[in-house]
């Protein structure tokens, strides 16, 4: 009988995030699988915890999926954790996740702290429609051109940073964003947990000189959605009169000034209709 495989999140700072179903579960794991065994040792220590550990990073993650997917078929429950968060998410265990899911092997996960939803709140930026984008390339060249793909999107954007391009990742948005509002979250849920809000310009000046500390959660407004104007109705019938007195047709001046003010058709012919008077008696009810 097949065993379970639980991605597991772990703390992004004070180690008294971890949920007690994780601590359940890893106290009860065969195999844990860490990012890195070093870090994730620490961690077990805390809670008094000793099990076996297997390192599955980005270097070697390829060659061990075969490895732990055979232990969860034949019987194990294989923990995975990450250095900090949640497993996949801009750490190792995708390919994990595909490979089970392929063998229909039992997989669940168990929710936890999070740095991409709490550095969202603490941006004090829109909540409600976003996108995790992760880290960006670190060539300026690619960079510029990945973040001008998200210009237009009218949803917050969340990056994850290195602090040492930060102040590079900063004056790319600049370019490619302009002045919009951002903010800067590091440090989440330690003794030391800042957040610094503005415009990106001004972000990006205080960076230019700053030196950047610990990872980075960058939050940026997205992308305006408001829409152009329509010009009054009024004006409209006005213009469509006029185009009739030069010799244009009521149907091919309705037509034209429709376009040309972003109305409806209909609109512009029922105010246009309504407003005229009759100046000759056989033609009104025309």
């Amino acid at each position: 009988m097949a065993g379970k495989l639980c991605f597991c999140a772990t703390p992004i700072g004070n180690l008294g995030d971890i949920t007690l179903r994780v601590l359940e579960v890893l106290r009860e794991a065969d195999l844990i699988v860490a990012e890195d065994t070093r870090h994730t040792l620490k961690l077990l220590n805390h809670f008094d915890i000793h099990k076996p550990l297997l390192s599955c990073h980005e270097h070697n993650e390829a060659a061990r999926v075969d490895e732990i997917l055979q232990r969860v078929a034949a019987g194990e429950l294989v923990a995975v954790v990450s250095d900090a968060g949640m497993p996949g998410i801009s750490d190792p265990g995708a390919q994990l996740i595909a490979g089970a899911i392929a063998q229909q092997l039992p997989l669940t996960v168990l929710p936890g702290a999070s740095a991409v939803l709490t550095g969202l709140i603490l941006s004090g930026l829109p909540a409600q429609q976003f996108t995790f984008l992760g880290f960006p390339p670190r060539r300026q060249k690619e960079r510029q051109a990945w973040l001008q793909g998200f210009a237009d999107l009218p949803l917050t954007l969340i990056f994850y940073e290195a602090p040492h391009r930060l102040a590079s990742l900063l004056a790319d948005m600049l370019a490619v964003y302009g002045a919009r509002s951002a903010a800067l979250v590091r440090e989440i849920s330690k003794q030391y947990e800042e957040v610094e809000r503005g415009t990106i310009e001004e972000l990006a000046q205080l960076y230019a000189s700053k030196t950047a500390r610990g990872e980075y959660v960058v939050v940026v407004e997205g992308a305006s959605q408001s829409e152009p104007e329509a010009l009054p109705i009024a004006d409209a019938v006005e213009r469509v009169q006029q185009l009739v007195a030069a010799g244009r047709g009521p149907s091919q001046a309705i037509k034209e000034v429709s376009a040309e003010f972003g109305l409806s058709r209909r609109e512009v012919y029922n105010s246009y209709h309504q407003s005229a008077e009759p100046t000759d008696p056989t033609q009104e009810g025309c």
